[in-house]
């Protein structure tokens, strides 16, 4: 949303907060009582998130500003993203709308629970999974002053990790074709939930 089209400079900052699920569904242990907040490890990132974006983001040549917070809470079913992205461009919601509803990987919803979405998965996704590598709740989106985004989005985590080991493993076979290779699993993706 605002790097795509403005390129890197046009995000001033990333402020983020990640409300992880205590544990997965087929996890017997790590299940926790009640909702635990985490700390700022790192000075300029806060939490490893943020790092971890930053330090992907870089191997593009970018230097992203980035900031991070994580709690877990006693669920199962999946992470949620609270962002705030501040652009030097000015934007609309129509805009941010049609940028997240033109990324393949990126599914939209009107879902605002987690259950919700993680049933839809397992009833409608390819052996159960969500395969898009965020789930953003339309109606959560807010843009402020023209340049400040707002919003919720699920993390379904079978996305990330198999898509991104498929997408490794064929970069590895195929470092010149990959690209080409990886686009069968389109159809595995969901506009919307």
């Amino acid at each position: 949303m605002a790097i795509d089209g403005h390129g890197p400079d046009n995000l001033k900052e990333g402020r983020y907060v990640c409300v992880r699920r205590a544990n997965d569904t087929s996890q017997e242990g790590s299940f926790i009582p009640a909702p635990l907040v985490g700390g700022h490890a790192d000075d300029n990132y806060g939490s490893h998130h943020a790092k971890d974006a930053s330090e992907l983001f870089s191997t593009l040549g970018y230097d992203l500003n980035l900031f991070s917070s994580a709690m877990k809470v006693n669920s199962q079913y999946m992470h949620v993203l609270w962002f705030t992205l501040n652009v030097k461009e000015p934007t609309n919601l129509n805009e941010v709308k049609d940028k997240l509803i033109s990324n393949n990987l990126v599914a939209m919803t009107t879902k605002n629970m987690t259950s919700t979405v993680y049933s839809f998965g397992r009833d409608h996704g390819h052996f159960g999974r969500i395969l898009n590598q965020t789930v953003v709740v339309e109606q959560s989106l807010h843009v402020r002053n023209d340049h400040e985004i707002y919003g919720f989005c699920f993390t379904p985590q079978d996305g990330n990790s198999i898509l991104s080991s498929i997408s490794a493993t064929e970069n590895f076979l195929y470092p010149h074709s990959y690209e080409d290779k990886i686009q069968c699993l389109n159809e595995l993706f969901f506009e919307e939930i």
